[in-house]
């Protein structure tokens, strides 16, 4: 089992679609592309492939270690990140393959007029896991 950490962007799909920011959409197309996040991961939880996903505000704050005392806090430079990603999900699939077939359906996910968002999904590989033991 490999695991691949899946960016959701929001971005990319067909026009009109993808132009139209989700806090725009009706209630009800959000209500539909919720509960088809929740159902997809409902479906990789039974087949043994989910680890977890969030969503993600929009809002972030950039800092970085200044030496001693109050470390610098900033509204940027975010490398585009703050504008593009809006969630994530992460999977333990069989391999690299299955990753591009689970990404594929989570990009078909309801947008505005419940039409498919078709868009593009960022795949990477975790390279390794923290793991936190106890004893």
């Amino acid at each position: 089992m490999a695991k691949y950490l899946l960016l959701k962007h929001y971005r990319g799909g067909p026009a009109p679609v993808s132009e139209v920011p989700m806090d725009q959409w009706a209630p009800e197309d959000v209500a539909a592309h919720m509960r088809f996040m929740e159902d997809f991961a409902d479906r990789l939880v039974k087949t043994g492939e989910f680890v977890d996903s969030q969503a993600v505000s929009e809002k972030g704050t950039f800092v970085r270690s200044d030496g001693e005392g109050r470390p610098p806090v900033t509204d940027g430079p975010f490398a585009e990140t703050k504008d593009l990603i809006a969630g994530w999900m992460v999977i333990d699939v069989d391999g690299y393959d299955r990753a591009l077939e689970v990404a594929a359906e989570l990009s078909a996910a309801p947008g505005a007029g419940g039409a498919p968002l078709q868009e593009w999904l960022e795949i990477r590989p975790i390279m390794w896991t923290y793991q936190n033991t106890t004893d």
